[in-house]
Order: C-alpha cells, then structure tokens, then sequence
C-alpha cells in the first residue's frame, strides 16, 4: 500500500511537470535538456560498470545536452545548420580518444558511446521538430504534437495494465517482459486511438488542430505511438536484463530511474516523426 502511494504521487508530479513544461517553449527546452542529460548520465554509469566498460560519462552527457540545444535552435529558426558542428566535433573526439586509452575492450566502448547518443540523445532531442512546425511563413511552437506523445503513452500504459490484469491470458514477450499480454497491449491500443480521435474532435471544436490530421490520421498516430512506444518499453527490458539490473536507478521514487520512466519515449519520438513527416509526402 506504502509504495502504490509513492507511485501515485509521483506519477502525478512527473504528469504535471511534463504538461505544464509544453506550454512554454522556455520550459520544456530547460526541461528536456535536464531530462536528456539525467537519462544519459544514468546509462553510462550503467554500463561503465560492465566488464572491460570504460566511456566517458561527462563528454556523453553534454553531447546529448548540446545535440537537444543545437535541435532546438535549427528547428525554431534561431540558428542555421552549423550549430551541429561542435556536436560532430565532440563525437569524434570520443572515436579518436579510443586510440590514446589503451581499453581492453575498445570496440565495446565505441558501441556504447554511440548508443548513448543514438538510443538516448537523438530520440530525445526530436521533440524539438514536433514541437517547431513552419506554416509556410515563420516557424511557430506548438504543444500540440510533443504532448500527445506523452499523453498517448500514459494512457497506453494505464489501458494496458487494466486490461491486461482483468484479461490478459496470453503472454506478449515472456522472454523479456513477462507481464505484458496480448489483451493488454490491445486493449490499451484501442483505448488511445479512441482518445486520438476524441483530440482530434476537441482540436477541430476549438480551432487548434495545427497538425491539420483528420480523425483517421490522428487514430493512426496513436497506433503508431502504442507499436513503437511498446517496442521502446521492450528495449529498455532486454538493456536491463542483459545488464542483469530490475531498474535503472532509484531518483524516481516508486518508478526506478530516468531509462524506466522514459523508455517508451525514446522509440515513440522518432515513430511520430517519421509518420507525421511522412503524412505531408503523400
């Protein structure tokens, strides 16, 4: 009873923070920035402690910090395209440094060096582009599309669990994640799309839809975010069991670490973007 009202009150305050930092653009840079580099931070102390494991933790941690600043000033216009070149600059410095360490396991320390960035950094600093959109005269900020992520995770996540413990006879991924189950995953897929249409509704209601989805679009961005946000919830799964740890760390109290809360997140974000992109080609 103790740790399911931990739980509760966090997932609350991590609930409030996060909508209350879309509605500036101020807020949510500072934010995600902090987020990015915690969640960083948290990964390569995880793996530094890996046999042979050797990276470093505080060049990681602010390539990340400066890849989510560098997006977010080329997506609102604030900077061209050379902001990226010290980004660049920092990532091969950690590829050459390999040469002067003398690692046991050199190879290793690159592969995870890179994930950090390619997993954690990138997914991350893609928020940028949901949030910046051009209408074809300036680029303008909008919550609209970085909030729905979230709020579609969270009610997958909420979906899922209810279904699946009144339900859920048939194990999704037992190698990996044994208390996920089919009827789960499909219940709390129909209950986002369901939700999708209804922002759809409300959006259109109001005058706010800058996404310009039809109801259709919207369900199928709230499939793709259940799909791809699962996929991510697996990932992190098979990172900690391969690392053979149950959390990734303990700041968030009733919820581990940075990685557990924020997994989905990080295949859900590009998922988005590549449908929302791919939307205005067809």
């Amino acid at each position: 009873m103790k740790n399911f009202i931990i739980r509760t009150i966090t997932s609350v305050f991590f609930v409030a923070v996060i909508v209350t930092s879309f509605l500036n653009p101020q807020a949510m840079t500072t934010l995600f920035c902090i987020v990015t580099g915690m969640t960083i931070w948290e990964y390569c102390s995880l793996v530094n402690d890996r046999p042979f494991i050797s990276i470093n933790r505080f060049i990681c941690t602010i390539s990340g910090i400066y890849l989510f600043l560098a997006m977010m000033g080329y997506n609102s216009g604030l900077t061209p395209a050379t902001v990226f070149i010290p980004y660049l600059v920092s990532i091969i410095y950690l590829m050459v440094a390999e040469l002067y360490m003398k690692a046991k396991d050199p190879i290793n320390n690159w592969a995870y060096t890179m994930l950090s960035q390619l997993y954690i950094a990138l997914p991350l600093s893609l928020l940028n582009v949901l949030a910046f959109r051009s209408n074809g005269y300036n680029i303008q900020y909008s919550y609209l599309a970085p909030l729905s992520v979230f709020v579609f995770l969270w009610i997958n996540d909420a979906g899922a669990y209810c279904v699946g413990s009144l339900l859920g006879r048939h194990k999704l991924f037992p190698r990996i994640s044994p208390g996920k189950s089919w009827e789960g995953s499909i219940g709390g897929g129909l209950l986002v799309m369901a939700a999708a249409v209804l922002v759809w509704y409300l959006t259109e209601q109001y005058g706010v839809n800058d996404l310009g989805l039809s109801a259709a679009e919207w369900a199928g961005l709230g499939l793709v975010i259940v799909v791809f946000g699962t996929w991510g919830d697996l990932i992190e799964s098979l990172f900690k069991r391969t690392l053979g740890i149950k959390d990734s760390g303990k700041i968030l109290p009733g919820h581990g670490g940075m990685l557990d809360r924020f997994d989905s997140t990080l295949m859900a974000v590009p998922a988005a973007v590549v449908y929302l992109y791919t939307l205005t080609l067809i």
